[in-house]
């Protein structure tokens, strides 16, 4: 098996650009003896079928013979799914920059899981068994064995959930109820396991592990990625606006803003003063920019941008001359927990 699969690569190689010599060396070289053992029972088990017509010896000696090959194509898919986990999968992660943490466990743990019903659905259909007749007839202990196993179950279920979705990464300061008549636990995220989320409490210091199951179903906040940014511009009139020029230039303000999505009164402020030794009038705008990431908030700069262009041009259509002298300044404003 060996043999023919570098034959397969070396004539793949000559109609697609891979590395067939690097390709061997690295995913079929490490398994030589694990593919020869899994072939040659692979070609037994088809030889088998030569007596099938004998069913006591087909059932006696496929029982062993498939039993054998079933182990060992769990054992050589256990391992090449190892090997592309530690070569591909960190490699990714590394060359991304993120951290490699109980991630690759989780993935292990289901690709393993997977292999052993692959094993098992060999093993039954070599012998011919009826897999659904066959969980019927295990009754009461197949379902005792259901329950015993929901738990666990629900867990690794809750886990690759917290994964994909992401709400909290550890490192980050979460703050999340789980008695309604008590207090909210805050603290700073330690781990997240196979298992369970270690949360380190910020008051008494203590460590406090919740079933990732439950923590999936939770209300989270997290204060970490509740991010805030003021953003300050200033528009600098030629003339001294009067009260009605005033109430006219933050009207078209907030509803020009209003148009752009995240901006409302609720995080604008306005301010009206007049600069010394000038004649004219300067307008403060503050903006106040949330989101939950780095994207989020390159996102809201970006909208931001076009509301003020478009605020300048609808000011422009009621003859008001102002100026820009500074560009748009930044400042990060902490969140409030």
């Amino acid at each position: 098996l060996p043999q023919l699969l570098q034959l397969v690569l070396h004539f793949t190689e000559r109609h697609l650009e891979i590395d067939a010599v690097g390709a061997y060396e690295g995913f079929i070289k490490p398994f030589r003896n694990s593919l020869t053992i899994a072939g040659t029972l692979l070609f037994i088990a088809l030889c088998l079928n030569l007596l099938a017509n004998y069913e006591e010896l087909y059932t006696f000696l496929g029982f062993f013979i498939y039993l054998s090959l079933s182990v060992s194509i769990a054992w050589l898919a256990s391992k090449a799914a190892q090997q592309v986990i530690l070569r591909s999968v960190i490699n990714l992660l590394r060359s991304r920059g993120k951290e490699v943490n109980e991630i690759v466990l989780v993935f292990e743990t289901l690709t393993n899981i997977l292999i052993i019903l692959l094993a098992v659905a060999i093993f039954a259909r070599g012998l011919k068994l009826n897999l659904i007749a066959l969980s019927a007839s295990l009754g009461i202990g197949g379902i005792a064995v259901a329950f015993a196993a929901q738990q666990a179950l629900g867990r690794l279920i809750g886990t690759v959930e917290l994964y994909l979705d992401r709400p909290y990464v550890p490192g980050e300061y979460i703050r999340v109820n789980f008695n309604p008549y008590a207090e909210d636990l805050y603290g700073r995220v330690e781990s997240i396991g196979l298992r369970s989320t270690k949360i380190r409490t910020a008051a008494q210091n203590t460590l406090v592990i919740v079933p990732n199951s439950m923590m999936a179903g939770m209300k989270i906040e997290n204060i970490t990625r509740g991010k805030k940014i003021m953003a300050m511009l200033c528009l600098e009139f030629v003339q001294r606006l009067q009260e009605g020029e005033k109430a006219l230039v933050k009207q078209v303000i907030e509803q020009t803003s209003q148009t752009f999505w995240g901006f409302n009164k609720a995080n604008m402020r306005i301010q009206f003063s007049q600069p010394e030794g000038k004649l004219g009038t300067r307008a403060r705008v503050s903006f106040f920019i949330t989101g939950s990431s780095e994207d989020s908030i390159g996102l809201r700069k970006r909208l931001l941008e076009l509301a003020n262009d478009a605020i300048a041009k609808n000011l422009s259509a009621y003859n008001l001359s102002f100026t820009i002298p500074e560009p748009m300044v930044y400042i990060d404003s902490p969140m409030s927990i």
